[in-house]
């Protein structure tokens, strides 16, 4: 199954088209597409009916597009989670998940234009999780049943924010408005022939950046599910950001940033693309503190 959000209505995806959700169901879901994770199980079960599927299908413009979960309650991202990323941040490995959050309000959608605040943003292309019903204490055999489907995203990070001292600021560093687009769509696990195995990459005028296998990563998104929720409950609806392989441009030489213009290009084979424009924000290219020196990344 494969939802989206079109103008902010709940679209089931078919190869043909889309199915409205609110009209198809005759209301017994919602259109708003954060609301129907509080009944995903329901929904599910429904969507998967002849009832859902018989429907007309309407076309679709992919600008109408918007992130597959806009208002989710909490964000958590995973750092340091492929080992050539952990190799080219000079960085230790780490005995469990490295866990930072990102803030809603950094939500973007697959081709939404992004703003620049500063000269030092970077690029992270990552899978994301979406969690469907209530996980506390979840055991990492387990974990998949609770998990409503995977998107693509990106978490774009402005380094200087994040690592300035005496202590780093991810959570700020990493949620600027724009800073978290996901999308285009929402693909269950069951799509997939091995949901730990999928091909991931973006690029940067038509120059590939970072590629890589989800089966690299060092936690996989069990594991991740089961420490996170061992310490924290996660909601319907929650996302998670399950780390970015080796390729990103703090790390090159000489190191490579984001600049106005150009499209960030990212995709994860069976879910899809993200084509977001950038653009100068109001303070690029210093940022709101002024000019950086040679700050690592994670």
């Amino acid at each position: 199954m494969r939802t989206a959000n079109v103008n902010d209505r709940l679209m089931l995806v078919f190869d043909d088209g889309m199915v409205d959700v609110e009209k198809a169901s005759d209301g017994l879901f919602p259109s708003d597409p954060q609301a129907v994770f509080d009944c995903w199980p329901e929904f599910r079960a429904w969507a998967r009916s002849a009832a859902a599927a018989g429907h007309d299908r309407a076309p679709f413009d992919e600008r109408d597009l918007g992130a597959p979960v806009p208002r989710p309650r909490q964000v958590f991202a995973v750092a340091l989670n492929y080992s050539d990323h952990v190799a080219e941040s000079a960085a230790t490995t780490p005995a469990q998940p490295a866990v930072f959050t990102k803030y809603p309000t950094s939500l973007a959608g697959p081709t939404d234009t992004i703003e620049l605040p500063s000269g030092l943003v970077d690029w992270e292309v990552e899978l994301v999780a979406v969690i469907g019903t209530k996980a506390h204490q979840v055991t990492a055999a387990d974990a998949w049943q609770y998990v409503a489907g995977l998107t693509v995203g990106q978490d774009l990070s402005e380094r200087r924010i994040q690592l300035q001292g005496p202590a780093p600021q991810f959570s700020l560093g990493k949620s600027f408005p724009g800073f978290s687009p996901t999308g285009p769509v929402l693909v269950t696990p069951d799509e997939f022939a091995d949901p730990d195995d999928l091909a991931l990459g973006c690029a940067l005028g038509g120059e590939t950046m970072q590629e890589s296998r989800t089966s690299r990563m060092i936690f996989p998104v069990s594991e991740q599910i089961a420490w996170i929720s061992g310490i924290c409950p996660l909601l319907p609806g929650d996302l998670i950001f399950t780390g970015t392989p080796a390729g990103v441009g703090g790390a090159r030489d000489p190191r490579r940033f984001l600049a106005p213009g150009e499209e960030l290009h990212s995709w994860i084979d069976g879910i899809g693309d993200l084509r977001n424009p950038l653009i100068a924000g109001a303070a690029y290219p210093d940022g709101p503190h002024g000019p950086d020196g040679r700050h690592t990344h994670r």
